[in-house]
């Protein structure tokens, strides 16, 4: 049994308009302890981490603490949106959730990024088979990856969990089949 832990960030300083050296907001910072309380009884053996700052800083106190090295992958990244602000990013992701294939021109498809994440999952499945995982991740890409093992989760629930800062979700594996999904609101 393999077992992934993918942990959406904390709360980030939206100030910040650069998806990858957004950091944590004061809020997130604190959150981040919750994150780490969570995981540490679950006999993690790897940490990951898409590679922008975010992810990495929510998981940083737990792999430290552990003595644990954050490894990046690139390929967990956020879903590119375009080279500019969405103001109307509810809009925008509700059309994207509509059409998985729906892109602006310098940004992902839902389609694109599930495509990308499960290629990444794959690979961490085969590397890291039988271990407890621990994956640094973003509200889109998470929720992409949650559809592809459970079509339902589409922008309903997207909208329910858009705001959940941070948010774990736990997937069961056998080789590469998911036994199971367990969504976890941390709190302190």
């Amino acid at each position: 049994m393999t077992t992934i832990y993918f942990v959406r960030h904390a709360s980030p300083n939206f100030n910040n308009h650069d998806d990858s050296t957004r950091e944590l907001s004061a809020q997130g910072l604190e959150d981040r302890k919750r994150v780490t309380k969570f995981l540490w009884n679950k006999d993690i053996d790897v940490v990951l981490s898409s590679p922008y700052k975010r992810a990495v800083d929510t998981i940083k106190e737990f792999a430290d603490a552990k003595k644990l090295e954050i490894r990046l992958m690139d390929d967990f990244r956020e879903r590119k949106v375009e080279n500019k602000w969405i103001e109307d990013f509810n809009g925008f992701c509700k059309k994207q959730w509509e059409d998985f294939d729906f892109k602006l021109s310098d940004g992902e498809s839902l389609r694109e990024v599930q495509s990308r994440n499960i290629s990444a999952l794959n690979q961490v499945l085969e590397t890291y088979h039988g271990k407890n995982v621990v994956i640094g991740s973003h509200g889109t890409a998470l929720s992409t990856i949650i559809n592809y093992f459970d079509p339902s989760f589409g922008y309903n629930e997207f909208n329910e969990i858009k705001n959940i800062m941070p948010w774990i979700v736990k997937f069961s594996f056998e080789n590469n089949r998911c036994l199971g999904i367990r969504k976890y609101i941390v709190t302190g």
